[in-house]
């Protein structure tokens, strides 16, 4: 059964501070990578929390290991640009993902 799940994800050892978003290393292939699990629907919304050092992903998967499994692809989570803080399932009460 797929179900929503936020997960929060943060900068992790690798993140160049002194550079932007889009400057740090493997910008165009962690972006191509959120975009195709974007087309794919498992992402559904994402983007970083402002003024924070973290970003949140609203995803669809039937588990937390399927969550864990898709991200771990990501070319920022394997040069540990990012890592992932948190992962539960998010109940939405108003509004749509349609």
């Amino acid at each position: 059964m797929e179900r929503l799940f936020a997960a929060l994800r943060s900068r992790g050892p690798g993140w160049d501070h002194s550079k932007p978003l889009e400057g740090q290393a493997d910008w165009s292939a962690h972006a191509a990578f959120m975009d195709a699990l974007f087309a794919q629907r498992v992402v559904a919304l994402a983007g970083p929390l402002e003024d924070t050092r973290e970003a949140l992903i609203i995803l669809r998967a039937a588990s937390v290991s399927e969550v864990v499994e898709r991200l771990a692809p990501d070319p920022w989570t394997t040069s540990g640009l990012l890592t992932t803080r948190q992962i539960s399932v998010w109940q939405l009460r108003l509004g749509s993902l349609d």
